[in-house]
């Protein structure tokens, strides 16, 4: 194995710890509230395999690979599948963790909270409201004023810079 592929399996083992569910998820995931209803053709003609494999079927992105992990400028992040705005650039904080991380999102009614028990832990998957992609996970230790760490996939994201 090489260096970085170390590296790698060393930083996911130290995170684990960090990963435990979040007890006060308020939108738990409804089918009621998914407004955005395509086939998963539909999904892949529009979505690159990426984003594909992200957003419809649970995956993740590796860690500092994201074009947004690392991203300064003003603007708000949208749902890469329906563009429904998510999180403003001001509530985005350096998390070092290699994904972008937000203290809270745009409104309380743009994101939805379920379970996600895979890799052997149980986290607070998040999903857009709208379409039900995939986003990425919220933990219990972020900054204030919410302490929360909004720990998205930039393959999930589309930025849109502030004019």
């Amino acid at each position: 194995m090489t260096k970085k592929t170390w590296i790698m399996i060393l930083f996911t083992g130290l995170m684990l710890p960090a990963c435990s569910q979040h007890k006060s998820a308020k939108n738990r995931v409804s089918p009621v509230k998914i407004h955005v209803s395509k086939t998963e053709e539909e999904w892949k003609k529009q979505l690159t395999p990426q984003q594909f494999y992200v957003l419809r079927e649970k995956g993740t992105e590796r860690a500092f690979s994201g074009k947004y992990w690392n991203n300064h400028e003003s603007g708000i992040y949208v749902c890469a599948a329906c563009q429904l705005p998510l999180f403003k650039s001001e509530t985005k904080f350096e998390s070092g963790t290699g994904w972008p991380s937000f203290y809270q999102p745009i409104s309380d009614t743009v994101l939805l909270v379920g379970s996600d028990s895979s890799y052997g832990m149980v986290r607070d998957e998040i999903v857009c409201s709208r379409c039900g992609g995939h986003l990425g996970h919220v933990f219990p230790d972020g900054p204030k004023p919410t302490g929360l760490r909004y720990c998205m996939n930039s393959v999930s994201l589309k930025f849109e810079k502030k004019n």
